[in-house]
């Protein structure tokens, strides 16, 4: 077993080089902070992780980890923009179709080996491989890989995947289609490496801390089932220098208030607010419940087919509805969770994203009222003109239900126009919008990565998530333009400004997460809006 007598060899020159930065850290490389003499960091996790093998995670906790274990292309960093991972950089060929990524020759695995490119194309062809059965290969098919999808579907073998190692520093991506994000897509555990001889070696096996080989920034000593699992700083990776945090700690609590619990008794340095008491508990700890955005949005459609009513399909009916939504009631009064009033289709967290400064957005609430009673009445509907009413559908829950009522209030008072929900299981009510059977309906979306396109293609002709049959010929023709423009950021921009005067769709609000976070632990990516944390960037300061 060459690998585990590696690891035997090189664990005894480990214990030394870890205990001696322990001992001279004093203070941050960067910030000149102090630094907490114990930099160990402990945080609850719901469940067990589904896997700590890149390729078969399938659960936000075991990505957490795989993320400190494994480095893939590119990290992001506390917004969420792309840093250097393995990868230094990459060049790309005119037709925007073919990606060289340079490979750092520091990059080592924790044997000792260096990581090159073929590592990158086993695990990727693992990840396509039928055979594999990988919960992310949708993922991969996503990606747009060169002939991926005859390889998911067993028409050709997993060598026809279009990634090559050109040496052992150069990996060659070929795709079938431009995407201007594929680079972000990179951040994503299923595209990580891993090391083939482990793999084989110990099969499903690998991944146990006795077997284990990685390349990130930790490396695992030990897994307890359902209890814990403990991480400890890796010295051959390759930016160990600016390593603080030692040990990291995740613990298995499947309930949030016993891990509240935990919090308070100083057991967990982390742990989820449980739902409905963000403001109790923000109110008691305000220096320790952290509220950050996720890459979800929570919006209205209005179906803009042929079968919509009459009124729906004039804009200033829609523009009048969207403005006279009162966003903050709904964020503040009825979720109460840290959710943020959206202006704009795509989340404005999006990493590279510039919303537009449309009148949503910069009118005050009365200013909105009021134009809005103004569009109505020049669409000949509401108070003192015809009558207006539509229905207005959600999927079951109880703060669907909420808001749906509130929403209703706000245009009965202020416009004089009904909406009449309806309430239907989650089933039946993605059947009824996917064949337009309905005026208005409730919708949401979690980015599958952190860039504007993921969101605005929702709404081009082509897509199959198009609920509402929106269809606007500029706005099909600048999301073409942005898969290939060297700049994507003001296209979007540019669609937003359509969308805002269209109105296919309004946008209610933009999701958040909170936690209960010891006010010495510092540097917690609040603003990347996927969540994508990393222990190499955390430190604790002394209390």
């Amino acid at each position: 077993m060459k690998t585990v007598l590696r690891i035997a060899l090189l664990s005894l020159v480990w214990t030394g080089l870890l205990s001696g930065v322990a001992a001279a850290t004093g203070s941050h490389p960067a910030t000149g902070e102090p630094l907490a003499d114990n930099q160990t960091f402990t945080y609850r996790i719901p469940s067990e992780p589904t896997s700590l093998d890149p390729q078969l995670a399938s659960d936000v906790a075991g990505r957490d980890i795989i993320r400190d274990l494994f480095e893939g292309l590119f990290n992001q960093d506390e917004n969420g923009d792309l840093v250097p991972g393995v990868a230094t950089g990459y060049d790309l060929s005119g037709d925007k179709r073919t990606y060289r990524f340079r490979l750092r020759d520091t990059a080592r695995w924790s044997n000792g080996d260096p990581v090159t490119a073929q590592d990158f194309v086993y695990a990727w062809r693992r990840a396509a491989d039928p055979a594999t059965n990988a919960p992310y290969q949708w993922f991969i098919e996503l990606m747009s890989l060169e002939n991926v999808d005859a390889i998911t579907s067993g028409q050709k073998p997993v060598e026809a995947l279009g990634v090559t190692a050109v040496d052992d520093h150069t990996l060659e991506v070929r795709l079938s289609t431009p995407l201007p994000y594929f680079p972000q897509m990179t951040v994503h555990t299923v595209t990580f490496p891993v090391p083939r001889e482990a793999v084989e070696t110990f099969g499903a096996a690998w991944t146990h801390p006795e077997n284990i080989v990685s390349n990130g920034a930790y490396t695992l000593e030990s897994h307890e089932t359902d209890a814990r699992s403990v991480r400890v700083r890796n010295p051959l990776y390759w930016d160990s220098a600016e390593t603080i945090l030692d040990r990291v700690v995740a613990r298995v609590v499947p309930d949030e208030n016993e891990g509240v619990t935990l919090f308070l008794a100083g057991e967990v340095d982390r742990t989820d607010v449980p739902a409905g008491f963000y403001e109790r508990i923000r109110q008691n700890y305000p220096d320790e419940t952290v509220s950050f955005p996720r890459l979800c949005n929570y919006y209205l459609v209005f179906n803009m087919s042929a079968s919509a009513p009459e009124a729906l399909q004039d804009r200033r009916v829609r523009q009048a509805l969207s403005l006279a939504i009162d966003r903050r009631v709904i964020t503040d009064e009825i979720l109460a969770g840290g959710q943020r009033e959206a202006y704009s289709f795509t989340p404005t967290e999006v990493a590279g994203f510039d919303p537009p400064e449309t009148e949503l957005a910069v009118l005050s609430q009365t200013e909105r009222d009021n134009k809005a009673r103004t569009l109505i009445a020049e669409a000949g509907y509401g108070t003192g003109g015809e009558p207006l009413a539509f229905n207005y559908l959600y999927n079951s829950s109880s703060a669907h239900k909420k808001i749906a009522e509130a929403i209703a209030r706000m245009w009965q008072t202020k416009l004089g126009v009904e909406a009449r929900i309806g309430e239907l299981e989650w089933n039946d009510f993605l059947k009824v919008r996917s064949r337009q059977d309905f005026h208005m309906a409730r919708g949401a979306w979690c980015g599958d990565y952190n860039e504007a396109s993921t969101f605005l293609d929702l709404l081009g002709e082509d897509s199959g998530y198009n609920d509402g049959k929106y269809a606007n010929p500029d706005v099909s023709r600048l999301l073409k333009q942005a898969r290939t423009a060297p700049e994507a950021g003001p296209l979007y921009t540019e669609i937003e400004k359509i969308l805002a005067d269209d109105v296919p769709v309004i946008p209610v609000y933009d999701y958040s997460g909170s936690y209960l976070l010891k006010s010495n632990v510092e540097n917690w990516p609040v603003r990347n809006a996927q969540q994508n944390w990393y222990s190499k960037n955390l430190y604790r300061t002394p209390r």
